[in-house]
């Protein structure tokens, strides 16, 4: 099957897997930010640049593409597993790449970087910085062990039920 795929121009199910869930990963992060720290702590907005209007404008665009990413990871999801084709561990590996890489990126890029945003204002931030990107390494390991388990697995348990011999590169 990897062949024919890779013939095809198309991913691998081990590939789809793994992309799918880091769509979902992503999503999920920017959702537990957006929730957590943006409307229920209201430490900061994900633009602090300008009016609090705008910032309110930007969190509902975040929003939004957290809602897109969403529903695009889990259709597609939700279609490899119709056809069995849903590999767990590369889904599990995807989704915590996915939720680290997010939280990476906004730790590093959106907060030092292009200072969109810090996560709390008024307090020593270093800590805070701290533990937020310790947190996406976290993450990020977690990620990187299930993908290594996927690509030593002797046999890859799919969603939808059957198994598979285990391919290799995602």
């Amino acid at each position: 099957m990897r062949a024919r795929a890779a013939r095809a121009g198309r991913l691998t199910d081990e590939q789809s897997s793994f992309w799918s869930a880091v769509l979902v990963g992503i999503a999920a992060m920017a959702a537990v930010d957006e929730i957590l720290f943006h409307q229920l702590l209201g430490w900061h907005h994900f633009y602090d640049g300008a009016s609090d209007a705008v910032g309110l404008a930007s969190d509902g665009v975040l929003h939004a593409g957290e809602l897109v990413a969403l529903i695009a990871g889990f259709a597609w999801m939700i279609r490899l597993r119709g056809t069995g084709a849903l590999i767990r561990d590369y889904a599990l590996a995807g989704f915590f790449v996915g939720a680290g890489a997010f939280q990476l990126f906004d730790g590093i890029i959106d907060h030092k970087v292009l200072r969109l945003h810090q996560i709390r204002y008024g307090v020593a931030i270093l800590p805070y910085d701290l533990a937020w990107n310790a947190f996406a390494l976290l993450l990020l390991a977690v990620g990187a062990g299930f993908l290594v388990k996927a690509r030593r697995g002797a046999r890859h348990e799919r969603f939808g039920g059957g198994f598979v011999a285990p391919a290799r590169g995602v």
